[in-house]
């Protein structure tokens, strides 16, 4: 990037200048299987300025207690938080850019995961895995191999995106003579394959999902076992959130991994905004809107006596009461795809990815900054008022909701759905009952029902108090 920038303001006016090459953007984040999520191409529609005159407004979805826009990936943030948004008991966090930003595309489409996976896909990738036998349906999974035992093991959602596990509890190898084993596998302990033949070793993995051509990323070590993490490009922008990741034991052998199968489905064309402009709405989402100006104010520290030093303590707390802004350096900015939620569909949403770092020679991460022209989001629903009760779960067969919440024994709560293509949105109303001026209060948990227009399928199910997304039982 440019330094001769006279100033860190992003504020300003847009320097019209070619995008930045993309560079590379920092580690993925990982499932818990040790693979992170993903595969796509592009399928429909040419993403003219037909399509992007007549797209309707893109309703994303607010996770809970956190802003739609920012996400970041390096750190696990605290139960609550969204991935890369400030932690609400924290300083603010206020990103400054190192030199011009790019202006980017003037428009980008999104890209949705629909439809279901079909037999031949999971087939195809069990092959590559080398596990025998044809898939089965278990619930709303289709399975590969054995489940019951040690062995090998695929397991692959049929909704879209097609999110697949895979994991072998025994080596593809019989262990060598004199060579101890445990259950069947080899002793840990090893040393790990270099990054060619772990990369060697993923490729056919990669291919059956649909990903010979992503990017290969090697580095990262589980004790002996070295993953391969796979970030494709979509419609040539890199993506941010969706990769996948496939783990290789010592031996050399595929030990296990996880991804996306279904590919992506291009969907409609938005304009987009400059790095300079995302920035500015990046900063206002991880202060709170209005604080910009306030909370820059500095530390209201003692003042020094004549000749001793000034105090600096980066948690103290401003004359307004609020801690000082913590400063992270935005040392590029790629034009990308990242993960987002789209009236309850996962969706690759036209995005800056911001490589920020705190401090020099500190460790990098990505934030990212939806690009999408505020003008074409629409605003998700607000919270219904407090009074209203928290959905904790829910079950679902066919039209039929069942959905569980926490309550008092002297109130009455009656359930409402409000349903759209991606999601279902559920009201849980309280009204105390008449008559009772003196009530015990015992909470206790209670369920409702709630009836359908059509089933639920891969309906994302909203908690309308709060907002996020309920699980499923």
């Amino acid at each position: 990037m440019s330094t001769e920038r006279p100033d860190n303001d992003v504020t300003g006016p847009r320097r019209r200048r070619p995008p930045l090459a993309v560079a590379s953007v920092a580690a993925a984040v990982l499932l818990a299987g040790g693979g992170g999520a993903y595969w796509a191409s592009t399928a429909a529609g040419d993403g003219g300025a037909a399509d992007r005159k007549s797209a309707p407004p893109l309703a994303l979805d607010a996770p809970a207690d956190a802003p739609v826009s920012a996400a970041s990936s390096s750190d696990t943030p605290p139960p609550g938080i969204a991935p890369g948004e400030p932690d609400p008991g924290g300083p603010p966090v206020v990103y400054r850019a190192a030199g011009e930003l790019p202006d980017g595309p003037d428009e980008a489409a999104v890209h949705h995961a629909r439809g279901t996976v079909a037999s031949a896909d999971v087939a195809r990738l069990a092959k590559a895995l080398g596990i025998p036998g044809s898939p089965r349906t278990e619930g709303t999974s289709w399975v590969v191999g054995d489940d019951d035992g040690p062995g090998a093991l695929l397991k692959v959602t049929k909704q879209a995106p097609g999110t697949w596990t895979f994991a072998r509890t025994t080596p593809s190898k019989p262990c060598e003579p004199g060579m101890m084993c445990a259950n069947g596998a080899a002793e840990p302990g090893g040393d790990p394959v270099s990054e060619k033949a772990a990369k060697a070793a993923a490729v056919p993995v990669l291919k059956a999902a649909g990903q010979d051509d992503a990017a290969l990323n090697a580095g990262q070590l589980m004790g002996d076992v070295r993953v391969v993490n796979a970030d494709p490009k979509i419609d040539g922008l890199p993506t941010y959130g969706w990769s996948t990741g496939v783990q290789v034991g010592p031996d050399g052998e595929v030990t296990g991994g996880s991804g996306h199968l279904k590919a992506l489905e291009k969907g409609d064309t938005y304009p987009a905004v400059g790095a300079d402009e995302a920035l500015k709405q990046l900063n206002a989402a991880s202060r709170g809107e209005g604080d910009a100006a306030r909370d820059i104010g500095g530390c209201a520290t003692p003042v020094p006596h004549q000749g001793e030093p000034k105090p600096s303590d980066p948690q103290c707390v401003p004359s307004n009461g609020k801690r000082a802004p913590v400063e992270q350096t935005v040392e590029d900015a790629v034009f990308g795809l990242a993960l987002n939620y789209v009236d309850g569909r996962q969706t690759l949403v036209p995005s800056w990815l911001f490589t920020v770092r705190q401090a020099p020679g500190g460790p990098e991460n990505t934030v990212t900054q939806v690009a999408v022209d505020p003008e074409f989001i629409e605003k998700p629903d607000a919270p219904t008022p407090s009074g209203d009760r928290k959905v904790t779960s829910y079950g679902a067969d066919g039209r039929t909701l069942e959905v569980t919440f926490w309550g008092g024994v002297c109130s009455t709560y009656t359930a409402s759905a409000k349903e759209s293509a991606g999601q279902v949105r559920i009201s849980v109303t309280e009204k105390p009952q008449e008559g009772k001026k003196a009530c015990i209060m015992i909470a206790k948990e209670l369920t409702r029902t709630v009836t359908l227009e059509k089933p639920l399928g891969d309906r994302t199910v909203i908690d309308a108090a709060s907002g996020g997304a309920v699980p499923r039982t």
